[in-house]
């Protein structure tokens, strides 16, 4: 069974509905996975948007979330989860707001797509003190035993 990414609030390529958005509530996404390898020490989580600031002339992939020493054992996160609520162990690293927790889509112009990652790793990682996507991504490298993504969409409507 390979590792899949799910989320109850939209489809694979569907629009991400509005309360997960600055538009809205700004929760973070009900997300669900399966397909966890045996060997598999940790789970990371990423959510990033690589059409920043303008999908037909993207300059930047805008970082949105990351999450990091998952417990493997975990299945999901809970909609507009907390990072009280978080599984235990589970260390946050910093979006491209410079603060930790899930920020939502809130394009600038044009439809972006928001790419939900998940890693499972082989080893639990150091405390890496609220790293970056980059640092964390350096930090995984070699260690990365499956991978899965959830694509959803959205513009404002304005």
């Amino acid at each position: 069974m390979s590792l899949t990414l799910t989320s109850s609030a939209f489809r694979h390529n569907a629009d991400i509905p509005v309360r997960y958005t600055c538009d809205g509530d700004d929760a973070s996404p009900p997300l669900s996975w399966s397909g966890v390898p045996a060997g598999a020490k940790s789970l990371v989580l990423i959510v990033d948007d690589p059409d920043a600031p303008d999908p037909k002339a993207p300059k930047m992939t805008w970082v949105h979330w990351v999450l990091y020493n998952i417990p493997p054992n975990t299945t999901s996160l809970a909609e507009d989860v907390a990072a009280k609520d978080l599984p235990k162990g589970t260390l946050e690293g910093v979006n491209d707001w410079k603060r930790t927790g899930y920020g939502g889509p809130c394009p600038p112009v044009g439809r972006h797509r928001y790419f939900h990652k998940i890693y499972a790793l082989d080893t639990v990682l150091p405390d890496q003190n609220r790293p970056t996507k980059a640092r964390l991504e350096k930090a995984m490298h070699g260690h990365v035993l499956a991978q899965a993504e959830l694509i959803g969409g959205y513009q404002r409507s304005r």
